[in-house]
């Protein structure tokens, strides 16, 4: 039997981004959490690169979007050539966040900043410590960490493997990534382009000879993505390799200080499942990808967003185990998305037959000359076409301006008192807020009523807030914008409960207190 003591509620393994969102974000609910990391000291340098929209949406809500924005580059378009001329374009603008554009920032300092944040709420990272063994009891985990040749043991109720692709902990409980090894190797470098003649501020791919993707970063220098020509067995500069490729386009550039040369090879694979018992994975662990669209890191990041307010219920004893199954089926998907959008980017990247690059180019071309598709493409890089309407956690009734599982926006102002700020800002960073909202056919009457009937049926250890908006001025209340409600599709009262993660848990345009009870007792059970 395992005794009663515990050394953590939590053993995150793995203080990349994912782990270290994680541990913040368990510290920040109360939960014990230790975070763990087999490296003696952060990297100096890694390769990640891009951080998304719904990345810094997710930051900014925490509280520390402005390092990223101060300390990063704005990268607003992605611009595609192939054939001598230019095929497609996305323009980040019209993606549908207040952040129209990626961040380019190396990883390390995202790592920075995320473990600023941890420290801040009085968490640490426990460096050159190895896991080595895990045992589940049933009731709790037993896990051998090995810290610089000594072996120690530590009681948890749950351990979350955020280590990466070689992760120890899937390993240890025996499950298999599904996929394959890509064929063609990548490398990267970091260089500073001369006589560049175009904005600086975006990402450039190229997809003649050897495909070359370069990535901007702050201080006006360039992060280089290439396909090299020969293998690294033989001689061969990488350096050739990409300026072969963008010299025909640009005529008078060169490289200038060309540093950190790395060969890599890339996986495409998904984690067979996401919980084992008490252990769980997130980030690399539990999905790699090609970096041709930058989504790695940042579906790590929402892997960890989404199960920390989960994993707290659970350990608070708020909600059952089963709340946890709901993170594989919520996340899993988003990552099979991922996982094959960069395979199908990679495919046409390295084809050489010359029919197929024509037609490849046809496509393209097609692609980003319809503002439908050319739209879905900025939302799809932007990473705002994650939903979880399938869940079996989100429920309530379907309207197509904002659906149960969707994110709640970010573009929606709102009037609190005379300060102007935004609808999604209303929702609690710790806990499911519950917005009251009053369409243009509501009755004063009826949302007053409808309020106090929501907070009568939220209980407060799953709905720590409850807000009313109106389109009418109302004392007391947040007053939306003019079409905020039409924005919502909202007509008369709507209830739209958010959680945590910014998406709508809840939607009731009717029988609101019940739906809100309903909504409840299936937080609790963690299922339908």
């Amino acid at each position: 039997m395992v005794s009663e003591k515990r050394d953590a509620a939590v053993l995150v393994v793995g203080a990349g981004p994912t782990g270290l969102l994680l541990a913040a974000e368990l510290q920040r609910r109360g939960v014990r959490t230790l975070l763990i990391d087999a490296h003696d000291a952060p990297l100096d340098w890694d390769r990640a690169t891009v951080v998304h929209p719904r990345s810094l949406e997710i930051f900014e809500s925490l509280g520390f979007v402005e390092g990223f924005l101060s300390e990063g580059v704005k990268q607003r378009i992605a611009r595609i050539r192939s054939a001598g001329s230019v095929i497609g374009e996305i323009d980040l603008s019209i993606c549908g966040s207040r952040y129209g554009y990626n961040i380019g920032i190396s990883e390390e300092v995202t790592e920075r900043f995320l473990t600023d944040y941890l420290h801040r709420l009085g968490g640490e990272v426990g460096r050159s410590s190895k896991l080595v063994s895990l045992e589940d009891r049933g009731e709790a985990v037993v896990a051998g960490i090995e810290r610089r040749f000594m072996r120690e043991e530590v009681t948890v109720d749950w351990v979350v493997g955020c280590d990466g692709y070689h992760s120890a902990t899937r390993g240890l409980r025996g499950i298999e990534l599904v996929g394959h090894d890509a064929e063609e190797a990548w490398a990267v470098f970091d260089v500073t382009l001369t006589g560049w003649p175009e904005p600086y501020e975006g990402n450039f791919n190229y997809l003649d000879g050897s495909p070359v993707l370069i990535t901007a970063l702050p201080g006006r220098r360039w992060r280089v993505y290439v396909r090299p020509s020969r293998p690294s067995s033989e001689d061969g500069d990488l350096a050739s390799d990409a300026l072969a490729a963008m010299l025909p386009y640009h005529p008078g550039i060169g490289f200038d200080d060309v540093t950190e040369p790395v060969r890599f090879r890339c996986h495409t694979k998904v984690a067979e499942r996401y919980r084992s018992g008490r252990v769980l994975l997130a980030g690399d662990a539990a999905h790699v990808c090609s970096p041709s669209q930058g989504h790695g890191m940042n579906c790590g990041l929402q892997d960890a967003f989404n199960l920390a307010w989960k994993l707290a219920l659970v350990c608070a004893g708020r909600s059952e185990a089963d709340l946890l199954d709901s993170f594989e089926l919520e996340r899993r998907p988003a990552a099979e998305r991922i996982v094959a959008s960069g395979e199908e980017v990679d495919h046409l990247q390295t084809m050489t037959d010359p029919e197929q690059r024509r037609a490849r180019d046809a496509t393209l071309r097609k692609v980003f000359g319809e503002a439908t598709s050319r739209h879905h493409e900025a939302i799809a890089e932007a990473e705002l076409d994650i939903d979880y309407a399938s869940s079996p956690i989100v429920m309530g009734d379907v309207n197509p301006a904002l659906q149960p599982g969707e994110r709640i926006p970010d573009t929606i102002p709102i009037d609190r008192a005379g300060d102007r700020s935004f609808l999604h800002e209303l929702a609690h960073r710790a806990g499911h807020t519950a917005l009251v909202i009053g369409g243009p056919s509501a009755r004063g009457e009826d949302l007053e009523r409808i309020e106090r009937e929501a907070r009568a049926a939220a209980d407060s250890s799953l709905i720590e807030a409850t807000v009313a908006l109106v389109a009418r001025k109302r004392e007391g209340w947040a007053r939306l914008g003019p079409d905020g409600a039409g924005d919502l599709g909202v007509e008369g009262v709507t209830v739209l409960v958010v959680r945590p993660d910014g998406h709508v848990g809840l939607r009731a345009d009717r029988d609101h207190a019940e739906q809100v009870a309903k909504y409840q007792s299936v937080l609790r059970a963690g299922r339908p």
